[in-house]
């Protein structure tokens, strides 16, 4: 057992209303979770849906319906809540290596926008708890996939720094794409702009996939211009490759991340402070695009225009300082949020950005999401990141959408002095919105064999994003694969667990450079509950000193244990020394590791690839 630091509080408090509706919700998903699991699922985890499922798309979006699991207990969830989580992944992993996109317990081709998507999922259980085995031995081998140590999936070039596909994975990159890959997709991409402007045949902005001519003309460019080679999206990889540094802190984990980030800012560099989204085989910028830097796989061109890439090198940055707390790996994501911005313009009183960049030069624009400059103040607390974020218009429209997937920015006016109202507008919104998805679980009177990839998603109650941003101070992770980044994590020493203990509630109000105010409230009448709290979601900074009321305390840990007297509360002025201690999955005490049971395939000719079953 690790010496940890102790406090003991005694001091009675008049519960707030936060501190009551944050147990309330807790209490609900802690329920809801369970009601929602048994509604659509079968008795081994798999999901309620078709025996077959075509193409490389779909297993993200099984994931991604249950990867708030892990999430809600590392802020309070049940252990129930933790175990389900963790038979579902191993379900839906087993289910979709049936369909046949899943291999070697990975997805075996595909993007990182929909990887990210998909193993966050991995990352949240790595938090929840760092001694299960098959964990450890799954991020090793998934890490093998994009560090050269994998025979089978070659998907990292040492030599030229580079990864060789936008679609990669287990079988290693997909150098040219087949119709069957795209046969889930074609409908959507009907709808969508044309991937290229010189389509044969096309002569409107967007290229009808559905029809056969059509698309065996767009396939055949895709894999001419978009298949070979490395984009900007593949960054969002390093998150993985930190997953498996968390395990055990080996260094050449740390030298990939840095050096394959370092590998695009010199692309940047070379190609005038623009990033380039593609790169050939060969590491020539725009070989497969007649020297275009423009037109890549989720690039510039791609429907999404600028969203991925700027999500990508923010993802990559946050997990290099967090390596290194070496504040210049933000340099690339901060240039091109610069970049964009100098390229604005004003349209009726607001600054618009282009988010594409065409044959015929810059546009589709647009207002900047504040949550790209928001995840860089919450890395790096720098005063010019903070000016990023001002000169955002109309701040206090960032609370129009308190249950948004990504909005960070009521969180971030709240921290900042603005938006005393956060907390009690918060957790009611989240109430309303768990009522609402079980409304909808209770009127799904629908066909399982009609419903798309997104329909769990769509009824997921279990939302713990309000109870993330108030107990941990920090903003949601970058959806597409980005790893938590928060100042404080909480811990149950009673139950050696994960998350808030029973019956305590917890608030950072206030975040400012090196400090943050923390509140915790115990609302057992009766009985006294316990906290341990980790600086950082990885304990990656430091605890040096703490003020309550007229007392300073110096501290020199990564944890810190509050002891709460029935009824009694805290208000802690903290301050720590950020990123100085490797990231790293980790309890403040031992757990045995408990073998799970494996999830066996129905189908037992399915290879799965070589995988010891059961792990």
């Amino acid at each position: 057992m690790t010496q940890i630091p102790t406090i003991e509080a005694t001091q009675y408090v008049s519960p707030a209303n936060w501190a009551v509706q944050q147990r309330r919700l807790i209490g609900m998903m802690n329920q809801v979770g369970i009601a929602f699991v048994d509604r659509y699922t079968r008795s081994d985890g798999t999901l309620i849906w078709k025996d077959n499922w075509p193409g490389m798309d779909g297993s993200d979006d099984a994931y991604e319906s249950f990867w708030t699991f892990p999430l809600f207990h590392l802020v309070g969830g049940s252990n129930q809540i933790h175990q389900l989580s963790r038979k579902l992944w191993d379900a839906i992993t087993w289910q979709f290596t049936e369909y046949g996109q899943v291999y070697r317990e990975f997805d075996a081709y595909y993007d990182w926008m929909h990887h990210g998507e998909s193993y966050s999922y991995l990352y949240y259980l790595g938090l929840c708890d760092p001694y299960i085995f098959k964990d450890r031995q799954r991020a090793t081998r998934f890490a093998g996939f994009y560090i050269g140590e994998d025979a089978e999936a070659q998907n990292y070039d040492p030599e030229l720094k580079l990864i060789r596909s936008p679609l990669n994975g287990s079988r290693g990159p997909r150098l040219e794409m087949s119709r069957e890959d795209w046969s889930t997709h074609r409908d959507v991409l009907a709808h969508y702009p044309a991937p290229y402007e010189d389509i044969p045949g096309v002569e409107t902005e967007r290229a009808d996939w559905n029809d056969d001519e059509t698309f065996t003309t767009v396939l055949g460019l895709l894999n001419q211009r978009m298949a070979k080679g490395d984009v900007p999206l593949n960054l969002t990889a390093t998150s993985l490759i930190l997953h498996a540094y968390a395990y055990d802190n080996a260094p050449k984990y740390k030298q990939w991340i840095l050096e394959y980030l370092e590998a695009w800012q010199q692309r940047t560099d070379q190609n005038g402070g623009i990033m380039p989204d593609n790169v050939g085989l060969s590491g020539k910028i725009g070989e497969n695009m007649d020297g275009k830097w423009w037109g890549g796989y989720y690039g510039w061109r791609w429907p999404h225009g600028a969203t991925n890439l700027l999500e990508s090198t923010l993802i990559a940055g946050c997990n290099a300082i967090m390596l290194t707390g070496d504040d210049r790996y933000l340099d690339l994501a901060r240039s091109q949020q610069d970049l964009l911005w100098s390229l604005g313009r004003t349209e009726n009183g607001n600054w618009l950005i282009p988010f594409k960049h065409l044959d015929s030069g810059w546009s589709s624009y647009g207002t900047m999401n504040p949550n790209l400059p928001i995840q860089l103040w919450n890395t790096s607390e720098s005063e010019s990141d903070l000016e990023r974020i001002k000169r955002q218009a109309n701040p206090e429209g960032w609370d129009s959408s308190l249950n948004g997937r990504d909005d960070n920015g009521a969180w971030f006016r709240y921290v900042t002095g603005d938006f005393p109202d956060f907390p009690d507008r918060l957790l009611a919104a989240n109430i309303d919105h768990v009522c609402q998805k079980l409304e909808m679980i209770d009127n799904d009177d629908t066909d399982p064999a009609s419903w798309d990839v997104h329909h769990w998603q769509a009824r997921n109650p279990v939302f713990p994003k309000g109870l993330l941003q108030l107990t941990t101070g920090g903003p949601t992770a970058v959806y597409h694969g980005g790893v938590l980044n928060c100042r404080v994590r909480h811990f149950d020493p009673v139950k050696k667990q994960a998350g808030l203990p029973e019956d305590v509630s917890a608030l950072v109000d206030r975040v400012s450079p090196g400090r943050f105010r923390l509140q915790l409230v115990n609302l057992n009448p009766m009985q006294a509950r316990s906290v341990v709290s980790l600086a950082g979601a990885f304990g990656e900074h430091q605890f040096r000193q703490f003020t309550t009321g007229d007392r300073t305390v110096s501290v020199d840990s990564k944890w810190l244990q509050i002891d709460l007297q029935p009824r009694c509360g805290i208000t802690l002025e903290i301050e720590t020394d950020r990123f100085v201690n490797p990231p790293k999955y980790d309890f403040p005490w031992e757990v045995v590791d408990e073998k799970l049971s494996p999830i066996r395939l129905r189908t037992p000719d399915i290879d799965p690839g070589s995988v010891p079953v059961g792990g």
